[in-house]
């Protein structure tokens, strides 16, 4: 596992992508602009749909990462399956 410093700079990128992320997304949503450019990345309002999907990726890594900031484990994933006996 990362010390503390490792995860605050993970912390610290996916907070900035986050950002930009959601500046683009709501800059298209609007209409003001007809293509929005994150570095050398190219957006069009057809990018909406997987703008999305980053934007709730990026915020499940920040909210992973702050846990971990704070000295709890990451959430695991499981199931249930129901039965009929």
């Amino acid at each position: 596992m990362a010390d503390k410093i490792e995860i605050q700079a993970r912390l610290d990128f996916w907070k900035s992508a986050l950002l930009k992320k959601r500046a683009a997304y709501l800059a298209l949503l609007d209409g003001g602009v007809k293509s929005y450019t994150i570095d050398d990345r190219a957006l069009t309002r057809f990018d909406l749909d997987t703008l999305s999907k980053e934007i709730t990726e990026a915020e499940r890594k920040v909210d992973e990462l702050t846990a971990m900031l704070q000295g709890r484990k990451p959430r695991k994933a499981f199931g249930i399956i129901p039965r009929d006996w």
